[in-house]
């Protein structure tokens, strides 16, 4: 599971990379503000809308190789768009890295889950490497493209290839073994609901990673330091919240979970919006991360337990397509904060949340697997 989580860590650092390096393609390459948002697009489009095609592949043929081959495609794609130069090409080469990260998840998450057994907090492991992978993404990028500029995204290759050489070479469990199927019946409609929870999640996570720093600059007029930090915050609450939720999940149950992450989150938004400073909001912006995230890992789980038959398209489509699917968003946030600043933003979010609650009322915990 550490392997995996390794994994899962770098390849969406790939993802975590774009939107750390487009405000320099406007820099250097004096990119429009539209030419900059379809760069993202083409993340978004890369990486969420293949997913369940590939989760369906993975469960037909398991492909027990795709997983190393995506993230070295993540990471290539990705590190070649700095040394791009037309427009077209840089954004062909973002698609690409789209791309690969939607070859990794679902054979990642399908192998993954094989190794964790009925364990949500061995699997929590895995999803947590997302998180940090994020996370990483601006910690590493900011400083290497304010040195080299664009052309450091090269610097990013290394990591994917030797990962995906690791993955290789070890053949982690889940990947040789455990090839009998689980059987039961696939159960889509609380399926359907918990895929409309995480793009909920999704959207609210893709808006305040946005505009969190916007929000600390613009509205509480605080440093570029604190502003950082208010996104680091986030992010690392979100790592700890993904942790937590999968411990939280072995003792009271997986519906429980994702219901309590849900109702925790609406609070702590609205804690985050209004608590007056500068400083003191940091500590809210922890406490979504942390909230927003109890039930990411737990959502990968049940996804896979609904759908036993099919833990590959399950994957695929809440590591992947539910995921992504907050970048879409994107425009509409931006219109948003167009005409209201990104103190709008996040006053609109503090109700997205609610969707998610709705829509946990309609979860049932899965049978036992066989």
């Amino acid at each position: 599971m550490t392997l995996w989580g390794a994994a899962h860590a770098i390849d969406d650092m790939y993802q975590g990379l774009v939107p750390a390096s487009v405000p320099y393609f406007v820099l250097e390459r004096h990119y429009s503000y539209l030419a900059a948002s379809g760069l993202t697009l083409a993340a978004t489009l890369g990486s969420a809308l293949p997913q369940p095609a590939v989760g369906l592949a993975v469960d037909r043929w398991r492909l027990p190789r795709l997983a190393a081959v995506g993230v070295a495609v993540a990471g290539t794609g990705l590190g070649l768009s700095g040394l791009a130069g037309p427009y077209a090409l840089v954004w062909l080469c973002i698609l690409v890295s789209g791309l690969g990260v939607a070859m990794f998840h679902p054979a990642a998450g399908r192998s993954a889950r094989e190794a964790a057994g009925d364990s949500a907090a061995a699997m929590s492991v895995f999803a947590a490497g997302g998180s940090v992978g994020f996370f990483l993404a601006p910690v590493l990028a900011t400083p290497a493209l304010d040195a080299w500029g664009v052309d450091a995204t090269a610097l990013f290759i290394p990591p994917a290839w030797l990962i995906a050489l690791v993955l290789l070479r070890n053949r982690p469990a889940g990947t040789a073994h455990h090839t009998r199927t689980a059987t039961g019946e696939d159960r889509w409609r609380p399926f359907a609901a918990l895929t409309g929870i995480e793009v909920v999640r999704s959207a609210a996570f893709f808006g305040i990673n946005t505009f969190i720093e916007l929000y600390w600059l613009n509205h509480l007029h605080a440093s570029r330091t604190l502003a950082g930090a208010a996104l680091a915050c986030f992010l690392v609450g979100g790592v700890v919240g993904t942790l937590l939720g999968g411990r939280i999940a072995d003792r009271v149950g997986m519906v429980r979970t994702v219901q309590l992450g849900g109702a925790l989150t609406v609070p702590m938004l609205l804690a985050l919006r209004f608590c007056p400073g500068a400083v003191a909001p940091l500590a809210f912006a922890v406490l979504t991360g942390l909230a927003l995230n109890i039930p990411f890992a737990v959502l990968v789980k049940l996804g896979q337990d609904y759908l036993p038959g099919r833990p590959g398209t399950a994957a695929g489509v809440t590591l992947g397509l539910g995921v992504s699917a907050g970048g879409l968003m994107a425009p509409v946030f931006g219109l948003i904060a167009e005409r209201h600043g990104p103190q709008g933003v996040l006053t609109v979010l503090c109700a997205v949340p609610v969707a998610g609650l709705v829509l946990g009322l309609l979860l049932r915990e899965p049978e036992a697997r066989r």
